[in-house]
């Protein structure tokens, strides 16, 4: 069925052709041929490819038309039931711009993958390598089973250990970075600065303290549901929480320390309790932190932040699990940098600020928070001012004006 053909090249050197022709009927149905530089080599391939063709199906996925790695990946994001999350969905968006995404399903190598590895790694840590692997590796888990498609599973697997061995993935950087008191006294005053001149904008006055006091992150923030509070509990349900397998359906109850309680309770909103989208709430952070000059201070680190506060009051691990909603003691023990003993933020002035902040309402909003209307917009500034003077927003100047 196979023949290996020597031919000469241009620089004299002589290459292998490994050639396999199938036919039935007297009619070609298969034909395929790859080139080696040594014989030995052309004909260990030969062996093996005549092996895999002559196995169950073989043939069949041989005269399979090629489909490219970037139309599973298509597939695999229209199909998938759960929500793979935006994260996901960007990175594998990505992988389809790089070389690898157009080859043809049948013919991708672990050396392939280690490839697109190598390239990745020299502009992203190992780190974020990995993740680009990890949601490949999904795509490669359920292509065959699901829809037939020639992508071994067992080729990520070794690629993942090679990648891992020449160092171009790796596990996520520990991060112990928290904010200090100076720090966030910077960043409500820029924002209440923000919120009063554009009365709009998302009430981070409100935000960064209820992630502080609840440890929760961004995301979860966003998807709390007035139905899923429950402050005579003093709890939460936490949507689809974060954890290292699947966190579509991972909804989980977590404690909320009094401070969180009394900002949520405070919110206005009948559905959601916050209701902003991460980009908005992640893009002020961040314009703030370099507007203010504060170095290298992500608005995850409120979360640690939070966990950190916890243990330095004395609480024990269980305890602190049941706010933070981490699952082992390993996983809280980075998260332990205890800098004194006692609660630093007893009699925080942003915490009150922060409660008077969520109830000042503004009936021309349906969310019941600060927004001006049309009608408004155009009453002129010195009229305005003075419908703002008796406007419930006056209540949250005047507590920012008192003693800390």
């Amino acid at each position: 069925m196979g023949t290996i053909v020597p031919r000469k090249r241009k620089n004299g050197t002589t290459g292998y052709t490994a050639q396999i022709v199938i036919k039935r009927g007297g009619k070609i149905v298969h034909r395929e041929s790859q080139t080696f530089d040594r014989k030995q080599a052309a004909t260990t391939w030969l062996g093996r490819r005549e092996g895999e063709l002559k196995s169950e199906g073989g043939l069949e996925r041989a005269m399979r038309p090629a489909v490219a790695l970037a139309d599973v990946i298509d597939r695999y994001v229209a199909e998938t039931l759960s929500d793979i999350g935006r994260t996901k969905a960007r990175v594998l968006r990505s992988i389809k711009g790089y070389d690898l995404a157009n080859m043809d399903v049948a013919k991708i190598a672990s050396s392939d993958v280690v490839a697109f590895a190598r390239e990745l790694s020299k502009a992203r840590k190992p780190q974020t390598v990995s993740n680009y692997l990890s949601h490949l590796q999904a795509v490669f888990a359920i292509a065959r089973p699901a829809w037939g498609y020639d992508l071994d599973p067992l080729v990520m697997k070794d690629a993942f250990a090679v990648s891992r061995r020449l160092g171009f993935t790796g596990g996520s950087e520990k991060r112990d970075r928290r904010p200090t008191l100076d720090e966030l006294d910077k960043l409500l005053t820029h924002f209440m600065g923000v919120e009063t001149s554009r009365p709009g904008s998302t009430p981070m006055t409100v935000i960064i303290p209820f992630a502080l006091f609840s440890t929760r992150r961004q995301e979860e923030i966003t998807r709390i549901a007035r139905a899923d509070f429950e402050p005579e509990h003093s709890r939460v349900l936490v949507r689809d929480m974060k954890n290292p397998g699947q966190k579509i359906g991972n909804d989980v109850w977590c404690d909320l320390p009094p401070e969180a309680v009394s900002i949520a309770e405070a919110m206005p909103t009948k559905e959601a309790i916050f209701p902003y989208t991460t980009d908005a709430i992640g893009a002020a952070f961040t314009r703030a932190c370099k507007l203010l000059g504060i170095e290298d201070l992500h608005f995850h680190d409120l979360r640690h932040e939070g966990v950190s506060r916890l243990f330095e009051m004395g609480w024990n691990i269980p305890k602190v699990a049941g706010v933070s909603g981490h699952k082992s003691r390993s996983s809280l023990q980075r998260y332990s940098h205890i800098r004194q003993s006692g609660d630093k933020y007893a009699g925080w002035k942003w915490l009150p600020a922060a409660i008077e902040r969520a109830r000042a309402p503004d009936e021309t909003h349906p969310t019941g928070l600060f927004h001006r209307s049309r009608r408004q917009a155009e009453i002129p500034c010195e009229n305005r001012a003075k419908q703002l003077g008796s406007h419930p927003r006056s209540h949250f100047n005047s507590a920012m004006r008192a003693p800390a």
